[in-house]
Parts: structure tokens; C-alpha cells; sequence
């Protein structure tokens, strides 16, 4: 199957969301939302000094019933970003591959040291950057970006990889020639920004995850779901921490891209993420917090 249009997909996605919606289900924005008002706020210029480039990330899974209780344990302790008034913020992402799909084959046979390429779109604002992520070994990412302006997320098939400035950025940081390169999939999510009250680490909550297959067509939504991320430089000590432990919410790891791939390509390899993807649908339906 050739590549599915974007923005027809996303269309019909966004529809059933918001018939989703109306028959009952959580408002989860706005829960969010009144519970961010009591945070403090930070802009992006004030987090200029925690980029954490080359930092040890943490991941917990959990979902949008547990992450309203978190939210109110941590407003003494964090600050969340704020920008243009907004404290929620909409986040895209097309991810490419080689015809081989090597990047998700490195990831699902256990490889430590790999890498990751995508496109990294913040809608609200219109910043778009092409991005390597290099995991090695110790466990330690790093991520070496550029920003870019010619990308448009509704047309994203459009941009040209092989351009020479994108080309010469991915031959000096990216194992793969460029010019194997083919876009795989694309999701949407929402995105909570959280900066502890020393500026020593970053913790991301992305909710109402959507993927698209661009591949096969497929679409995956997993709005209940919540990823969480701690990023800092080494293991400096977190005060979210405790409050994820008082909460049962463990680290478990979970790549959007390798996930939403095994959720909408029936033909890849998938048995290092079956016990994972069970695990999620637990997580999902654990209510033993309300809010």
C-alpha cells in the first residue's frame, strides 16, 4: 500500500474523539487544565539553561485516572511550562526508516546502542526540527537536532529528506545513508512540561497518543494511556520519585515509535513488545486511583 494521506486520517481521528467525548467519557483536557492552574508557570526562555541534550531518561506508563492524582501531589514541587497562555501543548511527530525497517529491528532484538530519526513538529508554536536519537549502551541518550522551516505537517511527504543542508547534518550524525531513508509513521499527542523547582531536570506527560502507519494505512488511538519521562543529567535526586512510588507507577520503558509501529504493521517482529503491550492494556484499565 502506498502512503496514506496525513490530514485525512487525523480528520477522521479527531472526529471520533470528540464522539468519544460526547458519549460520557473524561474530559481529560480539561481536568488537566484545572489542575495545572494552580502550578506556577515557566516560559521556554527561563528553561534555557536545562536542554539536557545528553542526559539518562526514565520512563513510566500509566493512565489519565492515576496522572490526575500525580498532578495534584506535584504542585509544590514543579513548575510547568506555559507558553502563549497554554500549559497543554499539541505535539506531532513522522518518524523514518530504512525499507528494512533496521531502526525498529535494532530496538526489537535488544540492541544498546541504536538510533532513531524523525521530524519533531510543536504545533501551537510552528518549530519544527529534524532530530537523531542515540541511545548507547550506558543507557545514555543524546539527541542532535536542526531546525528546519520548509516542513508542513498536513503535507509531510512533501518535505525532501535529500536535500543537501538535511543530507550533510545526517551523514555526520546518523549511522544510515539518507538516501535509504522512507518515512514509516507519524503520531499526535498532547504534552504536559514540568521543571522541578531546582532547574535540574525536565518531566514530560504525553496523553491522547494517535498513531498513523504511513506504510500500511493503519491508525492506532491510545488516548487513556499516559507516558511520563524523567530527563536529567546522571541520577540527581528527583522529588517526583517518591510520589510515583506512593502512586505504584514503575519505570517501564515505551518508544512511541517501535510501539505504535507493532500496534499498526501486522508484518513486523513484535515478541520483545508482547509482554509490554500487555502490560499497557493492565495499566489502562488499573482505576484503583480516581480523581
Amino acid at each position: 500500500m502506498g502512503i496514506v494521506p496525513l490530514l485525512t486520517v487525523f480528520t477522521v481521528l479527531t472526529d471520533f474523539l470528540l464522539a468519544l467525548q460526547s458519549k460520557g467519557s473524561i474530559n481529560t483536557t480539561s481536568m488537566y487544565t484545572e489542575c495545572l492552574s494552580s502550578y506556577q508557570p515557566i516560559t521556554l526562555d527561563q528553561m534555557g539553561g536545562i536542554k539536557l541534550m545528553n542526559r539518562t531518561d526514565t520512563k513510566f506508563v500509566t493512565n489519565t485516572a492515576v496522572l490526575g492524582r500525580l498532578l495534584q501531589m506535584a504542585k509544590d514541587d514543579y513548575r510547568v511550562q506555559e507558553t502563549d497562555g497554554k500549559r497543554l501543548a499539541d505535539y506531532y511527530t513522522v518518524y523514518f526508516d530504512t525499507p528494512e525497517s533496521a531502526m525498529y529491528v535494532e530496538h526489537e532484538t535488544g540492541h544498546t546502542n541504536r538510533q532513531k530519526l524523525r521530524i519533531r513538529s510543536y504545533v501551537e508554536s510552528r518549530m519544527n526540527f529534524l532530530e537523531v536519537k542515540t541511545k548507547n549502551n550506558r543507557d545514555r541518550t543524546k539527541k542532535i537536532r536542526m531546525g528546519i522551516t520548509e516542513f508542513d505537517f498536513s503535507r509531510c511527504t512533501d518535505f525532501d529528506l535529500q536535500a543537501q543542508t538535511y543530507s550533510n547534518f545526517l551523514h555526520e550524525h546518523l549511522k544510515y545513508p539518507p538516501e535509504t531513508l522512507t518515512w514509516q509513521i507519524e503520531n499526535r499527542f498532547d504534552r504536559i512540561t514540568l521543571v522541578n523547582n531546582a532547574m535540574t531536570e525536565r518531566l514530560t506527560i504525553d496523553t491522547n497518543l494517535r498513531f498513523h502507519n504511513l506504510r500500511t494505512g493503519h491508525f492506532h488511538l491510545m488516548e487513556n494511556i499516559v507516558i511520563i519521562e524523567l530527563k536529567r543529567n546522571g541520577l540527581q535526586h528527583s522529588p517526583i520519585l517518591h510520589m510515583l512510588r506512593d502512586l505504584r507507577i514503575k519505570p517501564n520503558r515505551f518508544s512511541k515509535y517501535c510501539i505504535g509501529t507493532a500496534l499498526t504493521n501486522d508484518s513486523m517482529r513484535r515478541n520483545r513488545f508482547k509482554t509490554r503491550l500487555h502490560e499497557y492494556e493492565r495499566i489502562l484499565h488499573n482505576n484503583y486511583i480516581t480523581y
